[in-house]
């Protein structure tokens, strides 16, 4: 049964991606001290999206990193509280092993987010349904960063919103649906609550950790109450985690790629083949209909459908293979050993991810005919560094189970599904191991040697959504802080 979700209270961008707002952009801000982040807090309390609210023609969203949640005043203690991947950030050496962020994708090379540029304390997530209401909330926020003494640290313009991704494949098909959220009524199969919105049960059954404080913290009564029963005030209830990572795609060497390992025996170039054989990588042909139900041929008529597994239809992935990125983002009944049973699609729910990105730059096509133009004539280069990608923006109430696990076991992983050198043919690393795509056949499988990086990270941060009555809570914060005994949670 679902719990009732305090929708007033939770930000909007956990219910809807804002299909109706096309435009949007996205402010990483460095906060100088309290007293200004206090300042931005008190302007956009009033302007923040909730889930109860109608989107109208904008909205505005607001989360901030660990170090953002210290300049804002907030005790280290309390801080701990958070996940260990938060409170420690994105680019600790280990972590960037460990998410594949090495070579090419190095923090060292990253346009912002790195140890060595300014911090990424906070970041405002705008959107609206008109460039020009874009602009002038663009224009308001960044009055407000001035008059605050906040610096901008970068703003991530974004693409007009359309129905593919930049390589040219139709995206946003495979969303987890939110029990208790208003979408779960038109679901069949949902996952519950706490797997995204902190201070509800998840998958296990259990409350995720998140920073509980004295009740003598909250005098105000500003927080709720631990639903556990401790007393303690709930400072992460009905918030979540934000992954913001900037990937720029290579969309001129993916499509290139393609078409040199499907050239025909007298050089000439075999669109139809360098098409499959991307669909294959991808797992869906460009209009999104996926392999597993139209194996030979792309089918528009099956663009938006998600309703397939892959234990009963195709268990040796000679439609769909094995390593294909929408296989390693979401397994479905495959991977568990009880595989094709409702526990492993129980299995693979634990590890969802709730996307919200949006694509930015040159060769990203924002309609159709540009999309179908890009599969045909792909980009002989990958243009300039930095133009073209995905503003990758995922919400999870789990870094470690949810994002970092997918990015670690399922993306970078070169044996995932038994594979033996394979990463994600799309975003997986190539390094040291990887290089290779496998696609099973009859009587023989074929294997793609070679596979360069066609993804690189640019930046990033974690970043922690908080509910409403938590940004209340933070906006009214002391300069100086007494450090308390902080009581946390301890069940994953």
């Amino acid at each position: 049964m679902a719990t009732r979700l305090d929708l007033a209270n939770i930000q909007g961008l956990l219910a809807r991606g804002y299909s109706g707002l096309p435009y949007a952009r996205f402010t990483v801000f460095a906060i100088p001290g309290p007293a200004a982040g206090h300042a931005l807090v008190s302007w956009l309390l009033p302007r923040v999206s909730t889930a109860a609210s109608p989107a109208g023609d904008s909205a505005a969203h607001i989360a901030f990193s660990a170090a953002g949640m210290r300049q804002l005043g907030l005790p280290g203690d309390v801080i701990a509280g958070f996940a260990a991947e938060f409170a420690e950030g994105m680019v600790t050496p280990d972590r960037s092993r460990f998410l594949g962020d090495v070579e090419g994708s190095s923090p060292s090379s990253w346009d912002w987010g790195a140890p060595q540029r300014p911090s990424a304390d906070g970041l405002v997530l705008l959107y609206a349904a008109t460039p020009e209401i874009l602009d002038r909330r663009q224009a308001e926020l960044a009055s407000c960063l001035t008059a605050a003494g906040i610096r901008e640290v970068t703003v991530l313009d974004t693409l007009e919103l359309g129905d593919r991704e930049p390589f040219g494949f139709h995206d946003g098909i495979s969303q987890p649906v939110i029990r208790g959220l208003p979408m779960a009524g038109r679901s069949t199969r949902t996952v519950p609550e706490g797997e995204f919105i902190l201070g509800y049960p998840n998958a296990y059954g259990q409350l995720t950790d998140r920073p509980l404080l004295p009740a003598s913290a909250d005098p105000r009564h500003l927080l709720p109450r631990d639903p556990a029963g401790s007393g303690a005030a709930d400072l992460g209830r009905d918030g979540c985690y934000l992954v913001l990572r900037q990937l720029e795609q290579d969309v001129g060497g993916f499509w290139g790629y393609a078409a040199e390992a499907t050239r025909r025996p007298d050089g000439s170039c075999d669109p139809q083949a360098r098409i499959a054989l991307a669909a294959k990588m991808v797992g869906r042909w460009p209009s999104g209909a996926p392999l597993v139900k139209a194996p030979g041929a792309d089918d528009p008529r099956l663009k938006d459908d998600n309703d397939f597994g892959y234990h009963d239809t195709d268990p040796d992935g000679f439609a769909c293979p094995l390593g294909a990125h929408v296989r390693r983002m979401n397994p479905r009944d495959a991977l568990d050993a009880s595989t094709g049973s409702e526990q492993s699609l129980a299995v693979t729910d634990r590890h969802r991810l709730l996307r919200r990105g949006r694509a930015y730059g040159q060769h990203a096509a924002g309609t159709t005919a540009e999309n179908d133009h890009a599969i045909r004539q792909p980009p002989d280069s990958p243009g300039p560094r930095g133009g073209t990608g995905l503003h990758f923006i995922c919400l999870v109430a789990s870094l470690s189970r949810q994002f970092e696990f997918v990015q670690h076991t399922w993306l970078n992983n070169p044996n995932f599904n038994g594979l033996y050198d394979d990463t994600d043919p799309l975003t997986g690393n190539r390094h040291p191991r990887g290089g290779t795509f496998s696609v099973p056949g009859q009587p023989v499988r074929r294997r793609h040697r070679g596979l360069p990086q066609f993804v690189r990270v640019r930046g990033g941060a974690y970043f922690f959504l908080p509910s409403l009555s938590a940004l209340r809570y933070l906006e009214q914060l002391p300069a100086e802080t007494v450090s308390e005994p902080a009581a946390t949670a301890t069940a994953r």
